[in-house]
């Protein structure tokens, strides 16, 4: 694994007696997306916050390219790049005079070479001297991501960043995100309520719950999680097919046919054994949950922040 972007080491928040964050850590390597996930209330945005100094933590660390956000806060912060609300912008302003407005904040200016590197990068260099208000939501939204890019940092965090966006413009964020952490070697923290968008953007996934960490894992490994040892059997009689191999072992009838529980090199001998019986076998395929199954499962919610 490449070495860590961000470093959080037991980060914890109270306020007034009640601990909001419990001693999280976890860390993310250059070149990863890592979707944080949680129940409302369960710290996710708190810790976020944190993570880009914008609240004061009681205990514990964030460690940015090896520099402390709470004894090197100007050292550590210039690596970052965020949205934590919803980018603002001078509406009656370009897109490209936006950008330019944003990077003369910066010590040393920032080149109009790099403004139009980043304009390319999000895919706006076709509309970036139109005045903002004129923008979609997904344009604002890519807009806001070159403006967190223009200073070239290492970890970028984004809280909700599809919110208000359509499919088209959700699909464009995921695919402009995922392009940027793997080919452009960032660190990217992201945080959605759109499970399905997650799983199909994050590399790995943590999950909070009242305040503490309770998972930290691959995308692939949560989702296919003891679920390696069950099949779909697509079969034309479904009746039929759970008759014939009731005998060897338990099978559950669906829709689409029956489900069984067997270990991969018994796959080929159940197959056999229907086609024995006269069952047509169309398709045979692991079951597995998704992201927001597992996530339901393993929280007791219905409802994430």
């Amino acid at each position: 694994m490449n070495e860590p972007t961000v470093k959080l080491l037991g980060v914890t928040k109270r306020i007034g007696g009640k601990t909001l964050v419990d001693k999280v850590s976890f860390e993310v390597p250059k070149g990863e997306v890592f979707g944080f996930l949680g129940p409302n209330g369960a710290g996710k945005t708190t810790t976020i916050r944190m993570m880009v100094g914008l609240m004061s933590m009681t205990e514990g660390d964030v460690l940015i390219e090896g520099k402390s956000i709470r004894s090197e806060f100007e050292a550590a912060v210039r690596h970052v790049g965020a949205i934590v609300e919803n980018p603002e912008f001078y509406k009656y302003l370009s897109g490209y005079n936006n950008l330019v407005h944003y990077a003369r904040m910066f010590p040393g200016g920032i080149s109009r070479q790099r403004i139009m590197e980043v304009v390319r990068l999000v895919g706006l260099e076709n509309r970036i001297h139109d005045k903002v208000k004129r923008y979609s939501l997904g344009m604002r939204q890519r807009l806001g991501v070159a403006q967190a890019l223009l200073h070239k940092p290492s970890l970028l965090i984004l809280d909700e960043p599809t919110n208000g966006l359509d499919p088209a413009g959700i699909r464009e964020l995921r695919d402009y995100l995922r392009k940027l952490a793997h080919e452009g070697n960032i660190s990217v923290v992201v945080s959605s309520h759109l499970l399905s968008e997650m799983e199909l953007m994050c590399d790995r996934i943590g999950i909070i719950q009242n305040g503490r960490l309770v998972d930290v894992r691959t995308m692939s490994d949560f989702v296919n999680a003891g679920e390696s040892s069950r099949y779909l059997f697509e079969v034309n009689d479904p009746a039929g097919a759970k008759e014939a191999i009731t005998l060897a072992r338990e099978a559950q009838m669906t829709p689409e046919g029956i489900e069984v529980t067997a270990e991969r090199e018994e796959v080929a001998e159940l197959t056999a054994a229907l086609i024995r019986a006269g069952i047509r076998v169309y398709g045979i395929r692991p079951v597995t949950k998704s992201l927001e199954d597992k996530f339901l499962e393993m929280t007791g919610s219905d409802r994430i922040a």
